[in-house]
């Protein structure tokens, strides 16, 4: 008798168990997160560019501190400096040729504060088995654009300044990434000449060095 239940036992034992059919909220990933922000600083320097002004074309370098309270909310304050360079037609417009004195400001600097959210950290193979780590975030501040006219009066204004951004960290050590960003940053400024307010764009691309600091314990 005690055979030939362990007879049976075993060989329900090898039937497979039907678990029924999973919904996709009951499916999850769990994935060990190789370079953790949540209580970690990190010190970020780049090099960009605001090339999509029609009368300007800024160069800029900018430097941010962040402070990463969780995994996926941090709080960020930026400097940023530059010059505003003429576009080709810009002078074009103001040659002989078309004798037309448009209205531009050209980027000077920018101090601004966001909140920055990173809902997703993922891994990326490159096919040679190299794997790399890297997380995606999202920006969005408010801060003041210093400007100055490109007329020869050189007129300075101050515009109140509202970021919104997207980037990506791609990990190369424990402590350090790179970083790439693109940041839209909304503006309204008052311009002297035509004693009027405009709306105006400061997009910029960046590309820089983030440095973390260790977790707090």
């Amino acid at each position: 008798m005690i055979s030939l239940l362990l007879a049976v036992s075993l060989a329900h034992a090898d039937e497979p168990v039907d678990l029924g059919v999973l919904k996709n909220s009951e499916l999850r990933v769990v994935q060990k997160v190789l370079y953790p922000l949540a209580g970690r600083s990190e010190i970020d320097v780049a090099l960009g560019v605001m090339p999509f002004d029609g009368f300007t074309v800024a160069p800029q370098v900018t430097g941010a501190y962040t402070q990463h309270l969780s995994e996926k909310v941090g709080v960020q304050v930026q400097v940023g400096g530059g010059y505003g360079l003429k576009t080709a037609r810009y002078v074009l417009l103001e040659s002989s040729t078309y004798g037309v004195a448009v209205e531009a400001y050209r980027y000077l600097a920018s101090l601004e504060a966001a909140a920055e959210y990173t809902p997703i950290y993922a891994k990326m193979n490159l096919g040679n088995g190299t794997i790399l780590h890297h997380d995606v975030f999202f920006v969005l501040g408010a801060g003041a654009t210093l400007e100055q006219s490109v007329f020869p009066s050189g007129e300075i204004t101050v515009a109140p300044t509202f970021p919104v951004g997207i980037g990506t960290r791609v990990y190369v050590s424990p402590n350090m990434a790179i970083r790439a960003e693109f940041r839209d940053n909304l503006m309204y400024e008052y311009r002297a000449q035509s004693q009027t307010g405009a709306f105006k764009q400061n997009a910029a691309v960046s590309v820089g060095v983030a440095l973390l600091g260790k977790a707090k314990k």
